[in-house]
């Protein structure tokens, strides 16, 4: 785990829908090379917290920092532009497209070309065209789909979907990774893909912002963990602190999830 300076910084960040808040005065860091968790019972506010955090909700008080800029309600795409990319808890694929087109569309905003050279077919347009494909060709090697690359979305497995939708987010070559459940639906071989694959992301010096419900997966991967209840922080820690939290074990993991994840560290 990386010892830097937050690679993201959200400070006392808060929204309210129809007069309840469903997220209030929340805040976290996230470091390049560090896995970080939010956990919480479903209703806690964690997919609400992900949408402030990436632009899709303008939150009512507080501060987002990315690499110690401040880019609080800036629009998703200003926001991946600056390095911050996520994936959805419902698949967001094309499924008409191939796996490698799909993983191109992630890739718009760090092509260089204008609309007048494609409009013209330019010899530009072609050559940002076969680096875009051969980077695309990259990033489903690095998540175990190089030979599904011609492949369309739509007769891809369950797990391979979730894969591609990460390749996808980093195309646009994150400084921080939001990750919305990925192993949701999962079975127990695609989870522990899913879970190498974060690891390996995380070592490559992303910082990986992760909301997920699998608990041994949350356990074995995190190294800091963050518990919401009711919108509001209930707990942050490692594994092991969060794991022994008698509040953590009585709003959210009970009898059940505490076994769970004492098994992922034991």
């Amino acid at each position: 785990m990386s010892t830097t300076t937050p690679l993201l910084a959200v400070d006392g960040i808060g929204i309210a829908f129809g007069g309840v808040r469903a997220v209030d005065n929340v805040g976290f860091t996230a470091r390049a090379g560090e896995v970080f968790s939010i956990i919480g019972p479903n209703g806690a506010g964690k997919t609400t917290l992900f949408n402030l955090v990436s632009g899709v909700y303008t939150p009512k008080a507080g501060s987002v920092h990315l690499s110690g800029e401040p880019v609080t309600a800036l629009e998703p795409n200003r926001l991946a532009e600056r390095g911050l990319s996520r994936t959805f808890q419902n698949l967001q694929v094309f499924f008409r497209m191939t796996a490698r087109e799909n993983v191109m569309v992630g890739r718009h905003l760090r092509e260089k070309r204008g609309l007048l050279a494609h409009l013209l077919a330019l010899p530009s347009t072609g050559r940002q065209n076969r680096e875009s494909a051969e980077i695309a060709d990259a990033l489903l090697a690095r998540v175990g789909l190089s030979a599904q690359a011609d492949i369309p979305a739509a007769n891809l497995s369950y797990g391979a979907l979730k894969r591609l939708e990460i390749a996808r987010a980093l195309a646009a070559e994150p400084k921080a990774l939001l990750l919305d459940e990925p192993a949701a639906g999962c079975n127990p071989v695609e989870t522990e893909e899913i879970e190498k694959l974060i690891r390996k992301i995380a070592d490559d010096g992303v910082a990986v912002v992760l909301v997920e419900h699998d608990m041994k997966l949350v356990m074995r991967i995190s190294d800091r963990i963050l518990v919401l209840d009711q919108g509001r922080v209930l707990a942050e820690g490692s594994a092991t602190e969060i794991r022994s939290n008698p509040k953590v074990i009585e709003a959210y993991l009970g009898t059940h999830g505490t076994r769970e994840a004492n098994l992922a560290l034991d």
